[in-house]
């Protein structure tokens, strides 16, 4: 029961946030809080150390005060502020963050990319009334970074603590 929490709950809020902000431009509060609560609950259970978990929760902490800092000068949506906080948690300190990150970036930069080449295309007038693809045809729409950060969150999830030791779980190990 352990491991199908933590093959899902992760995943799920991943994708569910990459919609959401795909479809109403927004993340909701409840996906960083679950991502943070899921975390608090699961990893005592793995077996994780104490010192561990504070880390991991100093990550998010961290995060969260650059992230922040960024949505108080206007570089970046709170909701996309917040899940980037609320997944470093699961990531912890360390390459797995610096991979997050960086699949992030690469993927926002990637993805704003396609939009704005979309948006200058004849397709995305066709496309404006299409619940998926109309923030992605509005002109004065920003870009549902949340798409990219669920994504870089798929990435970089096989490499995290709890779904390591789920998977070592499963397999018998």
């Amino acid at each position: 029961m352990l491991e199908a929490a933590i093959l899902v709950v992760f995943p799920f809020c991943m994708l569910f946030a990459a919609i959401s902000d795909m479809v109403s431009m927004t993340i909701a509060n409840r996906v960083s809080i679950l991502l943070v609560a899921a975390f608090v609950v699961l990893a005592p259970l793995t077996g994780m150390q104490w010192q561990a978990i504070g880390l991991h929760l100093a990550a998010g902490a961290a995060v969260l005060a650059v992230t922040f800092s960024m949505f108080a000068l206007g570089g970046m949506g709170g909701g996309d502020a917040k899940l980037l906080a609320a997944t470093s948690v699961w990531m912890g300190f360390g390459i797995l963050l610096i991979e997050y990150l960086v699949y992030g970036a690469v993927l926002g930069g990637l993805l704003t990319l396609a939009i704005l080449w979309f948006r200058g295309s004849p397709v995305s007038t066709l496309a404006g009334q299409n619940l998926f693809l109309r923030h992605f045809a509005d002109h004065k729409a920003g870009i549902p970074y949340g798409v990219a950060l669920g994504a870089a969150g798929l990435l970089a999830y096989p490499g995290t603590p709890l779904m390591q030791w789920a998977m070592a779980r499963l397999s018998g190990l």
